[in-house]
């Protein structure tokens, strides 16, 4: 950088609001060129404002420590949006009432063809015993996930990476898994999604519909419980950790 250009970004480097206000711009163009394309799930905002926010921080040089100063406001209102999930749930009441066992099963099998075929896929291919814990949870939400790795001997933040890239490929490949699987029930739709695709997945149903973002919610939040519960378990049983 020139000296000006230096003496400028000290000066915003020195606002918490500079990431924040960074963090948000980089999700509206991301939305913008989303919006831009009709709403192609090819073109999800979450990989475009990320991939632009990792662009910034490596052309200023920013740790990461730093960056999340700034932008953890945004991730304190991870916990209001996800118990903000309850209300359309609740509007699916009568449909959840009538299909509560089936649901509890697909999210218990759901989870665990994930973390079987991430596994068994890493382990055929010769990746480390901590690489193959890593893929284990990566189906679920980033903390339950990351904090699921660290007990079973994975590293975190290999998680977290996976976690993210699960949830940006099926947020934009779904629908087109749906379409030749000739699946248009929206509650399948968001509930597959969600075991899948945890909250990305979630953000892509209810751009869908409210009942899709529901189930997807609901997913999510089984899979990650049934996974923090049992994963460590199972794996102590069969002699892994």
């Amino acid at each position: 950088m020139t000296p000006e250009i230096t003496k400028v970004w000290v000066y915003l480097s020195a606002s918490p609001l500079l990431w924040l206000t960074a963090t948000l711009l980089a999700y509206q163009l991301a939305f913008a060129l989303y919006a831009r394309s009709r709403f192609n799930p090819l073109v999800n905002p979450v990989a475009i404002s990320v991939t632009l926010l990792v662009l910034v921080l490596t052309a200023t040089d920013t740790r990461y420590g730093t960056y999340f100063e700034g932008a953890q406001f945004v991730h304190f209102l991870l916990g209001p949006a996800t118990v903000a999930l309850a209300i359309p749930l609740y509007q699916q009441l009568p449909k959840l009432r009538r299909n509560w066992f089936a649901l509890l099963g697909s999210a218990l099998a759901g989870g665990a063809a994930a973390i079987a075929t991430a596994m068994g896929v890493a382990w055929g291919l010769g990746a480390s015993p901590a690489t193959v814990m890593s893929l284990a949870p990566k189906a679920v939400t980033m903390p339950i996930a990351m904090g699921v790795a660290e007990k079973i001997g994975g590293l975190p933040s290999l998680t977290a990476v996976l976690v993210m890239v699960t949830g940006i490929i099926g947020a934009s490949c779904g629908r087109w898994v749906f379409k030749l699987l000739k699946i248009e029930d929206h509650s399948i739709q968001g509930f597959a999604l969600g075991v899948t695709s945890h909250g990305i997945g979630t953000a892509r149903a209810f751009q869908v519909s409210d009942e899709m973002g529901a189930f997807s919610g609901l997913a999510m939040g089984l899979s990650g419980m049934l996974t923090a519960l049992l994963l460590p378990f199972v794996l102590r049983l069969l002699g892994m950790v």
